[in-house]
């Protein structure tokens, strides 16, 4: 039972815990749009790729399966 009441009050001040501050230097930082548009633009490419690739299998895997069903 000690032990149960040892848990329970340190759970208990946990809740004390104050969260850190943000600092201002991060919030007043600029954002280069250019950096930004870039990442989408990479974003953007890798997901067309992703894509092209699955369709690509799917179309082999239909002139796989027509060949094997053609005999």
């Amino acid at each position: 039972m000690n032990t149960e009441k040892i848990i329970n009050s340190e759970v208990n001040d946990l809740t004390s815990l104050s969260t850190p501050q943000e600092s201002k230097e991060a919030s007043s930082r600029r954002v280069d749009i250019n950096i930004l548009l870039n990442r989408a633009r990479k974003i953007q490419k890798k997901e067309a790729r992703t894509n092209l690739v699955f369709v690509g299998l799917t179309l082999l895997l239909l002139f796989i399966v027509g060949i094997i069903l053609s005999f």
